[in-house]
């Protein structure tokens, strides 16, 4: 098959993961997806045939540096990616990472070093050709820290504000960089949050979004935007201010 668009996407078995295969999948484009579960991502990989898409599957955890940088090497060195988006992330509660400072632990690694070993490779490839497309995947909660959610909103901080930077450093070596800021959408990660979700979408709607974002190379890709712009808002008010305004919500970590 003659391939016009490749693309790599982290987290690929469920959520903005699946979602975001599913939309990118169409005859002449090439799909390497990972996940930790082999059944779902093997569901989303058929689909993803259906639309006429060749996929490649791997089972990896993005925790493990080392088997994250040779799966991106294999790929890159038999065809060489247009689009990789670092999606792979986890949150707290009874069906996360639970709580306490393991979960903690384990947000953090997911989250943030996941983020670095997809990216630092896939950059390394792409700046040695001169084009290409890194999406990292943050949150709209990385605008501020909450107190039911204070390591996930960390994480999501430290990989946006990383990726706002990349962009202005690859930009002259013709690789861009965006990244992704979505409210709720509906997944297994929100499926049981314990307060309300304002303005949930679907995955697809969250993809289709996101996807026209990149296709414009935004630097910020941030929806719905009433939730952009409240979570702006907190997170540019005076913590003895926005504290007050804080809504009380059960801990996930």
């Amino acid at each position: 098959m003659e391939i016009d668009k490749s693309v790599l996407i982290t987290g690929a078995s469920s959520g903005i993961g699946a979602a975001l295969a599913i939309a990118y999948a169409k005859p002449r484009t090439f799909l390497a997806l990972s996940g930790r579960d082999a059944e779902r991502l093997q569901k989303i990989a058929i689909k993803c045939e259906g639309h006429g898409a060749k996929v490649e599957t791997k089972i990896i955890d993005v925790t493990e540096r080392v088997a994250v940088s040779n799966w991106i090497s294999d790929i890159s060195g038999r065809m060489p990616l247009d689009l990789v988006i670092a999606n792979a992330g986890i949150a707290g509660g009874a069906d996360g990472a639970g709580q306490g400072s393991e979960a903690a632990y384990k947000i953090f690694e997911t989250n943030i070093n996941g983020v670095l070993h997809t990216v630092l490779p896939a950059l390394e490839f792409m700046e040695k050709r001169g084009s290409g497309q890194v999406a990292i995947m943050s949150s709209l909660a990385s605008f501020r820290g909450f107190a039911g959610t204070p390591a996930y909103a960390a994480s999501k901080a430290a990989v946006r504000i990383w990726g706002e930077g990349l962009r202005g450093r690859y930009a002259p070596k013709g690789v861009k960089v965006s990244v992704i800021c979505p409210g709720f959408v509906e997944s297994r990660m929100t499926a049981n949050n314990p307060f309300p979700m304002p303005l949930m979408m679907s995955g697809k709607r969250a993809a289709k979004i996101i996807q026209r974002g990149l296709e414009k190379n935004a630097a910020r890709i941030a929806f719905p935007w009433r939730m952009y712009f409240l979570a702006w808002l907190f997170g540019s008010l005076p913590p003895s201010i926005s504290d007050r305004l804080m809504p009380k919500v059960a801990e996930k970590e």
